[in-house]
């Protein structure tokens, strides 16, 4: 599966008071492999990147093994479930080389947040997103 890998480094603060990762953090996760994924993609405008935004529908994680705070990063792995008309899927997995934390994901929208309404994926849009689609 043609994935983007992202490595990703636990902050002490992240962590509960049993020594896990906190839940609630795995969505923060998720959002900082989504954004680097697609950093290439913005435009360098501000008024063009509100014009081709994306926003969040859904969430889904489903939590495979504890994540105990340590030093080592973790790989935050991001690929393309589906991307068509407005809808954009993406898949997750939070994991190291032995272990898979969570699996993951995300269903958005295509955005325009100065018209406030759904817009078409752009033909740019799905080329980049095609490199990154799951078999």
């Amino acid at each position: 599966m043609p994935a983007f890998t992202y490595s990703l480094p636990l902050r002490w603060s992240d962590q509960d008071s049993y020594g896990h990762i906190n839940n609630s953090c795995f969505l923060t996760y998720l959002e900082e492999a989504r954004t680097r994924m697609v950093q290439d993609l913005l435009p360098a405008e501000e008024a063009e990147r509100r014009r081709h935004a994306f926003v969040v529908q859904q969430s889904v994680i489903d939590y495979k093994k504890p994540l105990d705070y340590r030093d080592e990063p973790v790989s935050v792995d991001v690929w393309v479930v589906a991307c068509r008309g407005a809808r954009l899927e993406l898949g997750y997995a939070i994991r190291d080389a032995s272990t898979t934390y969570a699996e993951a994901t995300t269903k958005m929208a295509a955005y325009n947040l100065e018209t406030v309404a759904p817009r078409r994926i752009s033909e740019v849009e799905t080329d980049f997103f095609a490199r990154y689609k799951a078999a």
